[in-house]
């Protein structure tokens, strides 16, 4: 297992590639364990297909729409970040456009707003978490 530590934009991800299996690694970032496709001359190269996934990641357009809901409720990440507040709870009554968090992304301040009316089950973060796209926040039932 090759482990890396690196820092993107001012936040820092620890990254270690469990195993890489022809055109597809097992990878964790920051505890999390994810399944990424490596392609191209770099697949030979554990330590050069590292960086890429995450790196590819950062540069997420700052203009993202806030989250949507997707299917089940769940509130997930427009782009990388840190978590700098937390506005609601478990058990609280959320309802369109009222404002779930606040996201810090290359120094910049975004809010995480519902777009749909119902009551927060789960929060899947805390404040100063680094989360990557995609990531779930909450989940609203």
């Amino acid at each position: 297992m090759k482990e890396y530590k690196l820092k993107i934009n001012g936040n820092e991800y620890e990254v270690s590639i469990d195993s890489l299996d022809g055109q597809n690694a097992s990878v964790s970032v920051n505890g999390r364990s994810y399944t990424v496709a490596v392609g191209g001359p770099t697949a030979a190269s554990a330590p050069a297909a590292a960086p890429k996934p995450a790196a590819s990641a950062a540069p997420a357009p700052v203009s993202a729409p806030a989250p949507a809901a997707a299917g089940g409720g769940a509130v997930k990440s427009p782009l990388p970040g840190v978590v700098l507040d937390i506005q609601v709870a478990v058990g609280d009554t959320v309802q369109p456009g009222q404002r779930l968090m606040i996201l810090e992304a290359m120094k910049m301040e975004n809010n995480i707003d519902s777009d749909k009316a119902g009551t927060v089950k789960e929060i899947k973060v805390s404040t100063g978490d680094s989360v990557l796209e995609g990531d779930v926040l909450v989940v609203i039932e």
